[in-house]
């Protein structure tokens, strides 16, 4: 792991300093109170510190995600957080982009291409998402960790902080990121893919989400900006079905209702992208 990574890692047990150990081949990062965290084969290294009630994405979650990713269907989002990033990013001769639920490391990926003397961090639950996102850049490192737990990182130690579609923790947040640092939050906007939602019956974007992340986050940070981003997909059926299978309906569909509905659907299926994208100072 790049010494530049490594050196703003913390132990998830006491909060120590981490450094690189080897024994034959079994690679970890072990701190001077003796806490040792293995290096998976994948390339992740495993900083749970205890167990997690939840396991994340599943293997066919992960590799759907990363199929419909690759085919550039997201690419508006992944543009619109280079972009940002190169903007609120302060000056910083060692700059650490953490991903936060970062899934595949498709974003953080996008991110490090815009910033070229940036490092990243992918933090996830998730194994079969970290096995891709161990893999997802030259600059990135990947690390099991609960983003709802302390972060596996040092104080003021994150130069740029992203949080796509996921979970926000905003006391470790604030406490992980540099008082110049920015953290980008990605949101589905009310319409997000409204097509397939009322045409399949798929779980509804809350009309009160804008509000729920101002609650998680108002206390930490003040909102700077806030942009919206929206595309016009055209779909196959094909390519319906692994999006519904990468996102939380997975979780509750019925497959067997689900296929039926799709196999009704026009070729190719007009479907909605729209996504905000809000800019967080630490307060």
């Amino acid at each position: 792991m790049d010494h530049r990574i490594l050196g703003r890692l913390r132990c998830p047990v006491c909060a120590e300093s981490l450094a690189e150990a080897t024994a034959g081949t079994t690679r970890a990062l072990r701190c001077p109170r003796g806490h040792s965290f293995d290096t998976a084969r994948q390339g992740y290294v495993n900083l749970l510190a205890g167990r997690t009630p939840h396991s994340g994405d599943s293997a066919d979650m992960v590799s759907a995600r990363s199929d419909f990713l690759a085919a550039g269907h997201y690419d508006t989002v992944a543009t619109a957080l280079a972009s940002a990033a190169t903007r609120v990013a302060p000056d910083d001769p060692y700059p650490l982009v953490v991903d936060a639920g970062a899934g595949t490391g498709h974003y953080l990926a996008a991110v490090l291409a815009a910033l070229p003397d940036a490092h990243g961090l992918a933090l996830d639950v998730s194994k079969p998402a970290l096995r891709r996102a161990a893999r997802a850049h030259p600059r990135a490192a990947a690390a099991l960790a609960d983003t709802w737990q302390r972060l596996p990182l040092a104080d003021r130690s994150v130069t740029v902080l992203l949080n796509v579609f996921a979970p926000r923790n905003g006391p470790e947040f604030h406490r992980v990121l540099d008082p110049a640092g920015a953290l980008l939050v990605v949101t589905p906007a009310v319409d997000h893919l409204a097509e397939l939602v009322d045409a399949l019956d798929l779980l509804r974007v809350d009309p009160d989400k804008a509000d729920r992340v101002a609650g998680s986050l108002g206390g930490h940070f003040a909102e700077d900006s806030v942009t919206e981003h929206r595309a016009r997909l055209a779909l196959t059926r094909a390519e319906v079905t692994t999006l519904v299978g990468m996102g939380p309906s997975a979780w509750h569909a019925d497959p067997g209702r689900l296929a039926a509905r799709i196999a009704g659907l026009p070729e190719p299926t007009p479907v909605t992208l729209a996504v905000r994208l809000g800019v967080h100072r630490p307060r």
